[in-house]
Parts: structure tokens; C-alpha cells; sequence
């Protein structure tokens, strides 16, 4: 039977190497499916990794119908197995719920990948409703590090290395460190993040180099 599988876990962890490696390895049995993203690091209409993989992918603007794409594919013709859907934190709630008509109603795999909570510790709404809706959660095993060496559980928005706390739940930043009025994003384990311990407070250098689009 089809599922709606979402696959969560921190920035730094691999989403996207491993929704890159789904859809390799269903491709690779003769499954047809087609790639959805919001905002990769690598820009629009791609899904990408930091090790250097990427493939073409439909980009998703709020106004996309998802199950509307399905239903143009399957009415000219076309096969369709599967859905990988990554960076699904930044969709609709509505567009979580087409994903879900997907599975119900054409039999069609989604896998989801996307962090669950924004620098607030907010659920986001497209982490929120899948959930709420996913025949199965899967947390993500690879474990990223705070600078301290815990497990990282929380993303941090910072301003020239400093956490901030208030502002739009969508902000472009990356994680390459903080420079002067620069937003990065960084992993820290639950006890610094609620204290606003950074690596740069700490005088620990952030390690990470992978560009987040709002700051996976």
C-alpha cells in the first residue's frame, strides 16, 4: 500500500542526501517519479546536497497545486510510482493535505523530508500537518552537533553571532558562520539554544559549511 512517510530531523543532518538516494534507488528499480523542493540552497527548481549531488526538481510556490501536477502527469500519459518532496517544512498546510489525496486516491508513494521547528522552537505549518497526517515519521538518525558536542536538536537564527529570537518564520540565511549583519543558522543542543550560547560566544568555530535557504 502507498504511504505518506515524512522524514525529519535538524539542518546538518542529510535530508536531502537522503531524499537525493530515494529517489535514486527507486529510479534505479524502474519506479517513475518526480521531484518536488522549495528553496534549495543550490537555487530554484533543484534538489542538492552538499556532497555535490543534485537533480532537477519542480519548485513549489505557495500557489501550487501538488495533486494537480499529478493529475496533468497522469492525464498525458505519464507513469508516476513516486514523490520525493524535500524541504517540506516550507509548504502549505493545503499542500500537505494534496500530497495526502496523492496517496489516497492514485496509490502514489510521498516522501517528505523538512525540519520540524523554525529558530523559535515553532512547529512549522507543513512540518505541523504532516505530522498530523503521515502514515509514518521517521527521525533521522545522523545526529548534527552542537559546538559544545551534544546531539543538536534546535536551529538558531543569528546576527553577527548573536541568537535572535523575533522575526519572520522564513528568513534566506546560511550557515557558514556569522559575519557582521550577516543571518546564518546554526544547530545547538536544547540547553544553549535557550540560553543564546553560540559558537561564537563560546569562541568555538562553526564547522559547517552548507547554505540553508531559510537558514533546511
Amino acid at each position: 500500500m502507498a504511504e505518506l512517510v515524512f522524514f525529519s530531523g535538524t539542518m546538518d543532518c542529510g535530508k536531502s542526501t537522503l531524499a537525493l538516494q530515494t529517489d535514486h534507488n527507486h529510479s534505479s528499480r524502474g519506479r517513475a517519479g518526480l521531484v518536488f523542493t522549495q528553496m534549495d540552497r543550490a537555487g530554484s527548481s533543484v534538489l542538492s546536497s552538499r556532497l555535490g549531488l543534485r537533480v532537477d526538481a519542480i519548485e513549489v510556490q505557495p500557489s501550487l497545486d501538488l495533486r494537480r501536477v499529478v493529475v496533468d502527469h497522469l492525464s498525458s500519459g505519464g507513469r508516476l510510482d513516486y514523490l520525493i518532496c524535500d524541504e517540506a517544512q516550507f509548504y502549505t498546510p493545503d499542500q500537505i493535505e494534496q500530497l495526502a489525496d496523492v496517496v489516497d486516491e492514485f496509490g502514489i508513494d510521498v516522501y517528505a523530508f523538512g525540519i520540524t521547528t523554525d529558530f523559535r522552537t515553532r512547529l512549522f505549518p507543513g512540518s505541523a500537518r504532516l505530522i498530523e497526517l503521515a502514515d509514518r515519521v521517521e527521525v533521522l538518525q545522523v545526529a548534527a552537533l552542537c559546538w559544545c558536542g551534544r546531539r543538536g536538536t534546535h536551529q538558531a537564527r543569528t546576527i553577527a553571532g548573536t541568537i535572535v529570537r523575533d522575526g519572520d518564520q522564513v528568513v534566506v540565511g546560511d550557515v557558514d558562520g556569522a559575519g557582521t549583519g550577516q543571518v546564518a543558522y546554526e544547530v545547538l543542543c536544547r540547553d544553549h539554544h535557550r540560553r543564546g550560547i553560540t559558537a561564537a560566544h563560546a569562541g568555538r568555530e562553526h564547522q559547517s559549511r552548507e547554505p540553508l535557504p531559510f537558514g533546511d
